[in-house]
Order: C-alpha cells, then sequence, then structure tokens
C-alpha cells in the first residue's frame, strides 16, 4: 500500500506494518465497544495513529493518497486462474471492507464477474471474528456452514471462521505459524494453485 507513499521521509516498512497492526486492533475494539466505524474510516485512524506513533512527517496529500491506494490494491497472479477453475460454484467475498472498498478492488483486477456475492460487514455493523459476520455467509448463499469452504489468508480469521462452523483453508503465503486459538484449519495451502489440486483430490 505504501507504494503512494513516494515523498514520505521515514521508516516506511514500519508504517505499512503498524498500520496493518492498528487497523485490525481498531476493528477488535470497536466490535467489542459495540461502536461501529466503516473500515475506511477504521483504516484512516489507523494510518494517522501508525503515523504519529512513529513520529513520521506527512502531509494531508500524502495521507490522502495512501489511503486512495486501498481502492486499487493488486491482487495475486493465482487468484482469477483459481477462481476461473471454480466457476460455477457460488464464489463470494465476505469482508471488512466496505462495499464501494470491495466493489473498487474487484474492477481493478476484472474480477467482479468472478464472484456471486460481495459480503460486506456494514450488513451487521461489527468485525471479524465476530460470529454475526461469518453467519453472513450460510444466510446469504442459503449454504450451510458446513458446506461452505471458507479462504482466508489471515490466521485469526481462519480460526474464528472455523469456530462458527465452516470448512476452513488457510492461504498461508507467507509460511507464518498458526494462531494457538484452539479452531485449526482443515487444509493449508501456500497459494491458490495448490487449493484447487487439494479440490481435485478432496478433503
Amino acid at each position: 500500500m505504501l507504494r503512494a507513499g513516494d515523498g514520505i521521509a521515514g521508516d516506511l516498512h514500519s508504517l505499512s506494518t503498524l498500520w496493518r497492526q492498528k487497523q485490525l486492533e481498531f476493528t477488535w475494539l470497536r466490535a467489542l465497544m459495540e461502536r461501529y466505524e466503516d473500515f475506511w474510516n477504521v483504516t484512516e485512524a489507523a494510518l494517522r495513529s501508525a503515523v504519529g506513533q512513529l513520529k513520521i512527517q506527512a502531509s494531508p496529500a500524502q495521507l490522502h493518497s495512501l489511503m486512495q491506494a486501498y481502492h486499487f490494491p493488486s491482487a495475486f497472479p493465482d487468484v482469477r486462474p483459481a477462481l476461473e477453475h471454480l466457476k460455477g460454484s457460488p464464489l463470494a467475498i465476505l469482508s471488512n471492507g466496505t462495499p464501494k472498498m470491495l466493489e473498487s478492488a474487484l474492477n481493478c483486477n476484472d474480477l467482479r464477474s468472478c464472484l456471486t456475492e460481495i459480503i460486506s460487514v456494514d450488513r451487521v455493523k461489527t468485525y471479524k471474528p465476530s460470529p454475526r459476520v461469518y453467519e453472513l455467509g450460510p444466510h446469504i448463499l442459503n449454504i450451510p456452514a458446513e458446506q461452505i469452504l471458507f479462504v482466508s489468508s489471515n490466521p485469526w480469521d481462519s480460526a474464528g471462521a472455523k469456530a462458527f462452523g465452516y470448512r476452513v483453508c488457510w492461504c498461508n503465503r507467507s509460511r507464518a505459524e498458526m494462531e494457538h486459538l484452539g479452531f485449526a484449519p482443515d487444509v493449508i495451502v501456500s497459494e491458490l494453485d495448490d487449493l484447487v489440486n487439494v479440490l481435485a483430490v478432496g478433503f
């Protein structure tokens, strides 16, 4: 996301890491406090907190540029082939992102036509890993949770989905350690090509 931040002086790697950390922390805290703000506002608050904590000087225009990058993320190259391979099955996004953020991300990567549903936490005004969020999947798709394969690159999200009752695939691109929350994914892959192969033989 920090490619748009050229001209900002400071440790941009630390800023990127802390921004993401604050972003997640703020969603969890707001869920616990039951004081929902949409993900765009949470992301901006997290950025301002991270910049302040790291004492990085950034103009309003630079902060705006960093935020705008969230509308145009680049999908991993294995995403489209995997979605095309799974065409014919109901496919959905279940995300913390706002509807506008999700539509923009899908459109800029030409992926909108691959998906049946775009499901935002805006519908229930709270954040993952609340069961109220995960319930949106079976409710909207009209498919029991145990018949849905939930795929996430976040270990905490994988644990939350498994606790709710989904079958879960953790796409562990960074080869991180699974969170010790007592809910392990059903399958772990390092990229979505591996998931396609796993589904071909069943699990």
